[in-house]
Formats: structure tokens, sequence, C-alpha cells
């Protein structure tokens, strides 16, 4: 039967109480069952919200770092807010530059893994007012810097979405890594890369944070599709750098399920496997291509998002298509592991893009909203959204790109990148891809700066 998502959604239940997206605003609204209402055209083209809601651009592709070493750099992706004290918050954000990138994050010395990769880390720091005080390098080198995740003991860690070797497109090093990144002082982190976690196509990771293991995705577009590991430090919850003593990498087998692709029961619950990764560093096959041994392993298109939450990890798969190889099609599943019974349950499946109230498909980085459900940033094709479900299972639309039908002069945006809030809560922070743009939303009540003239669309 052909149904949509809000059908699909109906009876799904996320832990948490449902309370004010944007806790602590002044006049916070909780969302009502519909989220907070229609998107309003934004008069300066850039992003639309619901009614009351406003936003802050606090970086831009192009405009010079303040810290004088080169221009921002493009491509905006996953990103992580970092409490700095005294309401003071850091951002760490990644650029998921490839080698034909225009803005290459700028090559500093102590930060740099490998000098011909034009990816990397950019750290912003805000003030209680939520202004840009800061903004320089935190990590160059690396390459194709897709999403990431957050540590315990608050470190950032981004994620390389690529499996290029040592010259392969001028690359001096192996890449495939996870680095490391200490918001609070990029070079006691430095350029590490953390080998014993696997090289391959890195999306997100997710660490729980009472037993240290860290949950990978591996986003894969091509048959064999990727797989989701978890990571046993030989330190877990070991701290700053503690991730470079190593430890052993699994990957999940769901027995008698070659693809997450064919569940279509939002609810559905399988016990899960962790298979140990014959060769972690996939030095003459990759990863996916390995042999499990009997009951082989479990494949997923586009293993994307994933974060830490309700006691266990949220994760994606952006689709699946029968044209690409997958064995059955779909527009977006969340899944959730519960690391305690050894489960996997699918919570929230997008089927046909035939909702007209919300158009698009291919969910990508997630986090937890301040309300106990999940924040999703979409990415597909035609205008893009930020979209939220609460915790009763009600999809809503939070934001919009303006790259929409009738909107002349409009910026030709890409996909939501890199969702995540402040540490009290009161501000969401969000990227579009391209043109790289950083903003800050908060709710109704507060009083964010005018977007600065020189930032609106010509």
């Amino acid at each position: 039967m052909s149904v949509t998502r809000r059908t699909l959604l109906a009876g799904i239940a996320f832990s948490g109480a449902l309370g004010s997206l944007f806790a602590g605003s002044s006049r916070a609204l909780p969302p009502p069952r519909q989220g907070y209402g229609p998107l309003l055209p934004d008069p300066h083209g850039l992003l639309d919200l619901p009614a009351g809601f406003r936003y802050r651009v606090l970086s831009r592709a192009g405009d010079p770092l303040r810290s004088g070493e080169g221009p921002v750099p493009a491509n905006c992706d996953g990103m992580a807010a970092f409490d700095a004290g005294s309401g003071r918050v850091r951002l760490v954000r990644n650029h998921e530059n490839r080698t034909t990138a225009a803005l290459r994050v700028p090559a500093v010395d102590g930060l740099t893994y490998d000098p011909h990769a034009l990816g990397g880390c950019t750290l912003l720091g805000l003030d209680p007012g939520g202004g840009v005080t800061a903004e320089r390098v935190a990590l160059a080198g690396t390459a194709v810097n897709c999403a990431g995740g957050r540590t315990p003991w608050n470190s950032w860690l981004s994620c390389e979405e690529t499996e290029d070797r040592a010259g392969t497109s001028g690359y001096t090093k192996d890449h495939g890594y996870v680095f490391e990144v200490d918001p609070a002082d990029p070079h006691r982190s430095g350029a590490v890369p953390l080998t014993a976690m696997g090289r391959f196509a890195h999306e997100a990771v997710a660490v729980d944070p009472y037993r240290g293991t860290v949950y990978e995705t591996e986003d894969a577009f091509i048959e064999p599709f990727g797989l989701f590991y978890r990571f046993l430090p030989a330190q877990p919850l070991g701290g700053p750098g503690s991730l470079r003593a190593g430890g052993t990498l699994h990957a999940m087998r769901v027995p008698g399920l070659a693809d997450l692709s064919v569940v279509d029961e939002p609810g559905a619950e399988f016990a899960v496997e962790w298979v140990p990764v014959p060769d972690p560093s996939a030095a003459g096959t990759p990863i996916r291509f390995q042999d499990f041994g009997p009951g082989g392993i479990t494949h997923a298109q586009k293993l994307e998002g994933c974060y830490w939450g309700d006691g266990g990890v949220h994760f994606v798969s952006s689709y699946a298509r029968r044209l690409e190889g997958a064995p059955a099609d779909h527009h977006g599943q969340v899944w959730f592991h519960d690391p305690r019974r050894s489960t996997i349950r699918l919570d929230v499946l997008f089927g046909p893009a035939t909702d007209i109230q919300l158009p698009g498909d291919s969910p990508d980085n997630i986090c937890l909203a301040p309300d106990g459900g999940l924040m999703v940033c979409e990415d597909g094709g035609g205008a893009q959204y930020v979209f939220g479900i609460t915790p009763g299972g009600e999809v809503y639309p939070m934001a919009r790109n303006a790259d929409d039908i009738g909107r002349p002069g409009a910026p030709e945006w890409g996909e939501f990148a890199g969702v995540t809030f402040s540490p009290d809560g009161r501000t969401m922070y969000v990227n579009a891809y391209t043109p790289g743009t950083t903003f800050a939303v908060t709710g109704p009540g507060t009083d964010p700066a005018a977007v600065p003239s020189r930032l609106r669309p010509t």
C-alpha cells in the first residue's frame, strides 16, 4: 500500500517529555501537533522560518577568517556546539572539501595532516549574545570531512568520507579516517588519524557516554553498501587523546537480514550481533567487501546521521534505490540501536514523497532536540528542509532554504547539514552546505542582530 510519511509515523514514540524546542527562550513555545506552523518567506531570501523565529548569519564561505589565516572555507557540513563558560559557545564546523574545492581549509602548522588535502574543520567563538568573536582553523589537510560526533569529554570527532590512498588525487597520505579536535585548543589535539577506528567512507559517529563505545556509519551509495560499526576503545572514556590507544572494530550483523532497506514496518525490532572486522586498515580490500564468514554482514545504502540519545544510538539510512542495487526502495529510515538489549528498531520510515505539505526526502544529519525528539537535515532535490520529529512521532518543518520556485534572486542552496543546539538549548545552529553559510536560529521573544547587508543576495 502506498503511504505517506505522516501515516507511517503514526504511533511512533520517542522517550523524553514534550517540551520547548528552544528551551529557555522568553515566550518559548512547545511545538503543537503540527509543529510551529507554516514557514514564512524570508524577505532577505536566505532562510524561511515559522512566525516569531529569527536567524543570524554567523559565517559565510569566502569572507575572511577572523584569525587572518585565509577565507572561510567552502562546503560547510557536520557541526557541534560546546560550552565555553559564562554563556559563551564554541562551534566546531566541518568542511567537506574534495580536491576540486574552490575554498580550501588553510594549512596551518601543527594542525595539518596532508598539505595536499583541502578539507578540515574551523572553529567559531560566540559571545553570550550570540555574536562571533573568533573564527579560526581547527584541523586541516584532511579530505571530505562530512559529519562526525562529540565525545563525553567535549571534543569533536571529524570524519573523512573517502577511501582515497596516498598517490590518489594528489594526496600524500592515506585518507578515510576519524580525527579528534579539541575545541578549547586545537593544537592540543593536532591532526592525528585514529587508525584503529577503521579506514572507510566515514559519515558520522556517536559515543556511548556510559560505556565509551563509539558507533560509526559508513556512507556508501554503490554496491556493496555501507556498514554500521562499533569501536571498543582500549581506554574507554579515557578523555582527550585516549582513542589513539587503539581498540577493536566490529560491524553489525542482523541474522537473516542482508540489507536494512527491506524493512518497511516502523516499530520492527531485530536482534543484532557484532562481528570483528578482519582488516580495519583496509590495506588490501575495503571493509565492506571483506569476508565476514558464515552469515555475512548487514549492509545499507547511504548510512549517514548518527547521534546518541535515549540510552542508545539513532542512525539514518538516507535512501535506498532498487535502480542502484538495493533490494527495496525507501526515501529514508531512522533506526535506533539499544546496546543494552542488543537490538535495532526501525523508528521512522519515509515513504514515497506524496506529502505535498512537507516535500522532499533523504534525511541526513540528525541531532536530539531539547524537546526529546529529533531534528533532521534534508539532503534531496529542490527546496531543502530542516524538519523536526516530536517525541510523539509528528514531522514538522522547522526551516527551509529560499531556493524555491518563484523566488527570484534567491541563492541556489545545497543541502542542510550540521544541525546542533547551544548548551542551554536556546539556539539552533545549522549549515547550508553551499554557498557555505552558518546560521543561528532563535525562538520567539529573542532579538538577534539583523542580517548584515553584505550577506544579502545580490
